[in-house]
């Protein structure tokens, strides 16, 4: 059972309906392997969408930037994990680096995050990723592998999850991790799974990679062992996107 390639596109705060309409006209007009080949997902900001979800080819699917960590309620500005199941959005990125520098939020809270997306049936990108200090202090595999934990002290099924490795130095800077330092992280990660979790989980989780994926590094990245897709930032907003979804077919060789 080889693990299924993952290609995410995080629109991040970007768009205007008439760039979404065209973003996704683009993407239901290219050809890409199918769906036994590489799983797709686009994540529009929440005002996006349902319309991002009616027009999208129904072999890509669609997921929201984020949730709150519990029920709706008194939580003004907040969406819940149940209105999107309503909305039959299957899929939410979880603990993006960007939330978690600017807004805080901790290894424990985005741990709580998705557990409860999951328990409400949501399926579940939840990133992870060292800063620029950090790597330089060579604690990359230490700081991930707290963050990966966090995670696995609320959740003991990880079927539904994906887990998205983002150097922070790299994401949208232009740096990219070389396909031997993503390599590096994403095997010490399996590793992780193999002693902390199951052997099960290690050979059966796909660990993806985030940080200035575009058309011309994916398929050298794609061709790594360990890497099991992508999480798009900046890219997925453009036709090459769709380059980096074809990279899926360098795993198929």
């Amino acid at each position: 059972m080889g693990r299924k390639f993952f290609v995410g596109g995080n629109w991040k705060c970007n768009g205007t309906t008439e760039e979404v309409k065209k973003i996704v006209t683009t993407l239901n007009e290219a050809k890409v392997p199918g769906e036994d080949v590489v799983e797709v997902v686009v994540s529009p900001p929440f005002v996006f969408l349902p319309l991002v979800k009616t027009l999208l080819r129904p072999d890509f699917h669609v997921a929201a930037q984020n949730c709150w960590v519990r029920k709706g309620g008194a939580y003004t500005g907040e969406v819940s994990a149940e209105m999107l199941v309503n909305l039959e959005i299957p899929w939410v990125i979880i603990g993006h680096s960007e939330r978690r520098q600017l807004l805080q939020e901790s290894n424990e809270f985005v741990g709580d995050k998705v557990a409860y997306a999951l328990a409400q049936g949501l399926k579940v990108i939840a990133c992870i990723g060292e800063t620029l200090e950090q790597r330089e202090a060579g604690t990359t595999t230490a700081v991930v592998s707290e963050q990966t934990k966090a995670i696995a002290a609320k959740i003991s099924n990880w079927d539904n999850v994906v887990l998205a490795y983002e150097p922070v130095w790299a994401i949208g800077t232009g740096k990219v991790a070389t396909p031997a330092q993503a390599q590096e992280v994403h095997a010490a990660l399996r590793k992780w799974f193999q002693d902390n979790v199951s052997a099960e989980v290690a050979a059966s989780v796909r660990i993806i990679y985030g940080g200035s994926v575009n058309g011309g590094n994916s398929k050298e990245l794609a061709g790594q062992a360990d890497v099991d897709g992508f999480l798009v930032g900046g890219a997925s907003l453009k036709p090459e996107f769709v380059d980096i979804i074809n990279a899926a077919t360098v795993k198929k060789n």
